[in-house]
């Protein structure tokens, strides 16, 4: 009997995390990356609760623990020094906590899972795919590598190239625009004056949004513990951000006026010479799909819904997806045979209500702290106070911050998504070829 081979297109959280858990299951896959080599940039992001579940699910948790760190809640400080937003995982369960955790240790921990299951895997990096051609036994992905055409054959395909995605179907996409602002992030030593368990926010009406994350280490340095700054802007300014001395000085004092200490904190950090903060840019979409597969097409994680960075959820949702495919894939597994109608419709059970919920939600309150909007800080900073006072308010937006909500009224289970059935787990034979289909042409 034939063993289903999959193609997954995208070699950042969600395809890496799909590739493991595919692999663990018996199958064949060929992850297709357009970099030529993996090297992952940008800062640190904060894995939820519902993410950690799914590095449990994974097997790749310890790991991650050792290097990361820590966060036990959200704090976010007005310029007057009022605390805003006051939220603390152990409210949304006793044992419930984050993970800071910087992009390259996320790439290198789901990486090493992944080798574990190398004679399953089959890697291609630096190719392009410019076409997805869907027939009723297979996809044939249509592209190039090294200035020359290729075709290959699979049983299904992932689209997981990011929310900039050419690749999924238009008919399936409902909204697909940027944001009108996004940040500029950097990495930098560990902040000594913050509580370092705490990603701390700093906010004075929705045109000044700061934010300082606990980031872990890094496996080249593990000693050297991180901190993630970003700093809202709208996206016209991000590469004006910080580019001469005036710059620093007109910045330096927009946040000494307002928190003095992380003011005092930031300048060292901007004068030393050994170590040269290196900023980056983050500009992000708003992609909503109709759908997330279909026959035997799919797309997952920024590919399939890209949202505001505002409730801290992308790669949480990646992951999810990931495990959801797995589940899905499994209930639609007859003697090697798939029912892809049944797939999809288990994992639409499965992620829709959830994206749609955290996507609206986002969607809402990113203008309450990134806009230009004169009300929408004011409304924030009226509401907000009123509704942590009331202790069911407080534990929902706990329980949302830990992306466990299904929707409005329901939530997953940490325990049901990080449980694994080991007897599942088989391995099978090596097969480094690609399909028997691929053609190579030279381009004329």
């Amino acid at each position: 009997m034939k063993t289903p081979h999959f193609a997954i297109i995208g070699a950042g959280t969600a395809g890496l995390a799909t590739a493991i858990l595919l692999a663990r299951q018996g199958h064949y896959v060929t992850i297709f990356e357009q970099v030529d080599e993996l090297a992952p940039v940008g800062a640190g992001l904060l894995l939820q609760p519902a993410g950690l579940a799914v590095f449990e699910h994974l097997g790749v948790l310890d790991a991650a623990l050792k290097l990361g760190a820590k966060v036990t809640g959200l704090e976010g400080k007005l310029a007057d020094q009022r605390l805003l937003v006051n939220s603390h995982y152990h409210q949304a369960g006793n044992h419930l906590y984050g993970l800071g955790i910087h992009r390259a240790t996320l790439c290198h921990v789901l990486m090493q899972k992944l080798a574990e299951y190398s004679s399953q895997i089959n890697w291609r990096m630096g190719h392009g795919i410019d076409q997805i051609q869907e027939s009723t036994h297979e996809v044939r992905l249509i592209g190039s590598y090294q200035q020359q055409k290729f075709d290959a054959c699979f049983d299904a395909a992932l689209i997981a190239n990011g929310a900039r995605s050419q690749l999924r179907p238009q008919d399936w996409v409902k909204v697909d625009q940027a944001y009108p602002w996004g940040a500029a992030w950097s990495i930098v030593p560990e902040c000594p004056v913050l509580d370092s368990e705490i990603l701390h926010q700093f906010y004075d009406r929705s045109k000044i949004m700061m934010g300082i994350l606990p980031t872990g280490a890094i496996p080249s340095v593990p000693q050297q513990r991180l901190s993630s700054i970003f700093w809202s802007l709208p996206t016209t300014q991000l590469q004006s951000f910080l580019k001469d001395e005036s710059a620093k000085r007109q910045w330096l004092k927009l946040v000494s006026d307002r928190w003095p200490d992380v003011a005092e904190w930031l300048k060292q950090l901007l004068a030393d010479q050994q170590n040269q903060t290196q900023w980056l840019s983050a500009q992000y979409r708003d992609v909503v799909m109709s759908k997330f597969g279909q026959g035997r097409i799919g797309v997952i994680g920024d590919a399939a819904h890209a949202m505001s960075p505002q409730l801290g959820q992308g790669a949480n949702m990646a992951l999810l997806d990931a495990w959801a495919f797995s589940q899905s894939l499994s209930l639609a597994r007859k003697n090697q045979q798939i029912d892809w109608s049944i797939l999809w419709q288990h994992y639409h059970q499965h992620r829709r209500s959830s994206t749609q919920f955290y996507q609206f939600l986002s969607r809402l309150l990113t203008p309450l702290y990134q806009s230009n909007h004169w009300w929408a800080g004011s409304l924030r900073d009226l509401i907000f106070p009123w509704m942590y006072q009331i202790p069911y308010f407080r534990k929902e937006m706990a329980i949302t911050i830990s992306g466990l909500k299904k929707g409005p009224l329901q939530q997953m289970s940490y325990q049901q998504i990080a449980e694994y059935q080991h007897h599942e787990n088989r391995l099978i034979t090596n097969n480094q070829s690609l399909p028997e289909c691929e053609k190579k042409n030279k381009e004329s």
